[in-house]
């Protein structure tokens, strides 16, 4: 891209946002840019200032900007400021005086060439022209509305007067944009030559239809708007980006102002004051003032500024750039592309417009890298726009942070965007719990009555260093709760004469009224079944830890087995007892089914064995978690596999993932771990292999899992 170290922003542009700045309590210099652009541009336009090319001609001036900023940013004062300050002095000389001078030379010259075809007189054909101009309506500087009839009766009256711009500013985009959406589609068209196709009417008695008159009307247009009003998640929003996609992305300047920007946030109140009676503010203000009253000369209408060969050359060379840039963009950004591509275009107009103002005969190199710079600024802003948040985030966001069971009614009523066919929220509903889970927040689903409730949850990441436990000497009372460091558990399950727990209490008193949502780790009891070097090497993609219990033993392994998750949960008795139950159904090997109640507490043991596997993941606790789509989707697939025990399903899942063959001989290893003997193992396998969907051939079978298996036992 083009370097653009130490390029400054034009003077005007410059001075006039240090004012807008000042006077607005706000330091989004990029925001209140482009909206100056726009007003420098609609001076040139007005006076029809072209820029003079050797390779695409003449083009006129003339800005279309779009500003996005939300509540209390200053927008409307801003604009105040411009317009009865900075610009004032340029109106009224335009309106009262250089207008009407220029256009009635055009009329003289108007008459005068129908005359000369008509064979009629001058005065006749003036007469004509002065009617017909006075029957379009009053010119309007500036106009907020209007449709496209009334754009081209403007434009027939901007032809015969051979002077003045078309000038549309809507003050709030997001509000206004459905209305608007037919001008709209006719500045598209006005944008690059000011020129407008014609609609053919019938001619009649009523009504007369004019003499078509060659020329160009060069339009200007500023959008202002609240993202909340105009990123509504419906027919707004769609409409907007539809319009990007048509042609305002490649026309448009973007600015986007960011909450964060105000003086506030990084000036003190005699600061903020000092800078709104500063004198400099009054001196800008008078001196541009007086520069843009001078612009409205009428020696300066049809003003032209000539592109010389080098400063047409660094055009292109930032033309290049841009595209080649857009080039590398995947296929699906067509409006970034079309943004990128043409801003080379964006830049000449606006290096056109500074050229005007600075009374320029050239547009010259300051002029272009200036604008260059200010385009760049606009693209950053308008990527911002792009990355709005979609109406299913919005969702989201909004029911993890309402706190209460939500329905549909609910939802239809609070936000604007939500859909209310059943096809498309449901699509929405989805889109927002899958987003979700990638931001830590669950949204839970629950049916009361036939009704549809949601309810959602910002999920906290767990903390290795804060694994929350409650300890007591007494098997009731007195339960201190604490935050311990997951590899300092073992101090705990190790400390004689104690009890422990999983969750905290109120008043210290374990019992399930007094439990307090809120838990990092589950906890299980082994008792039997299963030996410690199984558990160890199925879990062993996982962080845990082991611990032997009193009742343990050579011949009969019994042990705790504690798993941190990944989040801190708070669930009520019966979710949590659903989760653990979900847990205890995933595990590869039977547990003790009371470690499914929340106010559970586990004896320390002194002489327990010790095992910590560091080395694992968290355990991703997502699919557990009841009345969540993950969890419907866990527990059905856990249904058609209920005919498998607890290993057979473990291994079952990982299979239909791939490489059967390795988890088939895992699963034969861990028959082996738990003291089966070969042909136990062996006939075990087969019954196991039996079941899949997609069985192994007896040939691999022999062949790889039971040669493996039998060096196991050769050991």
């Amino acid at each position: 891209m083009i370097d653009l170290s130490g390029v400054e922003h034009h003077p005007a542009i410059r001075e006039m946002v240090d004012v807008l700045c000042a006077k607005t309590q706000n330091t989004d210099r990029s925001f209140f840019s482009c909206e100056a652009a726009y007003f420098l541009g609609k001076m040139a336009a007005n006076m029809r200032a072209t820029i003079v090319t050797k390779d695409r001609g003449e083009i006129p001036v003339n800005i279309y900007a779009l500003n996005l900023a939300t509540s209390g940013f200053g927008k409307g004062h801003s604009i105040s400021v411009i317009e009865n300050e900075f610009m004032k002095p340029f109106r009224n000389r335009f309106m009262q005086d250089t207008m009407e001078v220029i256009s009635e030379q055009h009329f003289w010259g108007l008459a005068a060439d129908r005359a000369l075809r008509k064979g009629t007189t001058d005065q006749e054909e003036y007469d004509k022209v002065k009617g017909e101009y006075a029957r379009c309506g009053g010119f309007p500087f500036t106009f907020d509305s209007g449709s496209t009839p009334a754009v081209k009766q403007l434009r027939q009256k901007l032809l015969l007067g051979n002077i003045g711009a078309i000038n549309l500013q809507i003050d709030e985009i997001g509000s206004n944009l459905t209305g608007s959406d037919e001008v709209l589609t006719t500045f598209l068209e006005l944008y690059d030559q000011g020129v407008v196709k014609q609609k053919l009417t019938k001619n009649t008695n009523d009504n007369q239809r004019g003499e078509e008159l060659d020329g160009k009307t060069p339009s200007n247009m500023l959008l202002f708007g609240t993202p909340s009003k105009l990123f509504d998640g419906s027919q707004t929003e769609d409409l907007f980006y539809s319009f990007l996609d048509v042609g305002y992305a490649r026309r448009c300047i973007f600015g986007y102002g960011q909450q964060k920007t105000r003086a506030s946030e990084v000036m003190s109140p005699a600061e903020i004051y000092a800078a709104l009676i500063q004198p400099t503010n009054a001196a800008s203000v008078n001196k541009w003032a007086n520069q843009f009253h001078k612009l409205a000369d009428p020696a300066m209408f049809g003003w032209k500024m000539i592109v010389q060969d080098d400063v047409a050359i660094q055009l292109l060379t930032y033309k290049i750039a841009c595209e080649q840039e857009a080039d590398g963009l995947p296929e699906h950004e067509e409006i970034r592309k079309a943004e990128l591509s043409h801003r080379y275009f964006k830049a000449l107009k606006l290096a056109g417009a500074y050229a005007f103002v600075d009374q320029s005969s050239e547009v010259e190199m300051e002029h272009l890298m200036s604008a260059i710079l200010l385009v760049e600024e606009s693209g950053k802003s308008f990527q911002t726009i792009l990355s709005r948040e979609k109406a299913y985030v919005k969702l989201a966001k909004y029911i993890a942070a309402v706190d209460e069971d939500v329905t549909h009614a609910d939802l239809h009523e609070a936000l604007p965007f939500y859909k209310s066919g059943n096809a498309a929220r449901n699509e929405m509903m989805t889109l927002a719990t899958a987003w979700g889970y990638k931001k830590n927040i669950i949204i839970k689903k629950s049916f009361v009555d036939g009704i549809e409730f949601f309810r959602g949850e910002t999920l906290e990441e767990t903390d290795l260093s804060k694994m929350l436990i409650a300890y007591s000497d007494h098997w009731a009372y007195n339960y201190l709760g604490e935050q311990v460091p997951f590899e300092q558990l073992a101090i705990v399950m190790q400390a004689d004469g104690y009890h422990w727990a999983n969750h905290h209490f109120k008043n210290f008193h374990r019992s399930e009224e007094n439990t307090l949502p809120g838990f990092n780790m589950i906890v299980i009891d082994v008792d039997g079944g299963v030996r410690l070097e199984a558990v160890h090497e199925l879990l062993k993609e996982y962080k845990f830890m082991t611990y032997t219990t009193k009742r343990h033993t050579e011949q009969e392994h019994r042990f705790r087995l504690v798993l941190p998750i990944n989040y801190h949960l708070e669930l009520d008795s019966d979710e949590y007892k659903e989760f653990m139950n979900c847990v205890m159904a995933w595990l590869p090997f039977k547990t003790d089914e009371a470690a499914n109640q929340r106010s559970k507490k586990w004896e320390s043991f002194a002489n327990g064995q010790i095992h910590y596997n560091l080395d694992g993941e968290l355990l991703d606790a997502l699919d557990f978690i009841p009345k969540t789509s993950r969890n419907e989707t866990f527990k059905h697939q856990n249904q058609k596999l209920e005919s498998l025990d607890n290993l057979e399903r473990w291994f079952a899942q990982r299979m239909a993932e791939g490489n059967r063959n390795n988890h088939m001989i895992k699963f034969a290893l861990a028959l082996v771990d738990s003291g089966m003997g070969l042909l136990e193992v062996e006939a075990a396998v087969k019954a196991f292999n039996k079941k899949l969907n997609n069985p192994l051939t007896e040939a691999e079978i022999s062949s790889t899992v039971m040669v493996t298996v039998g060096k196991r036992y050769t050991k």
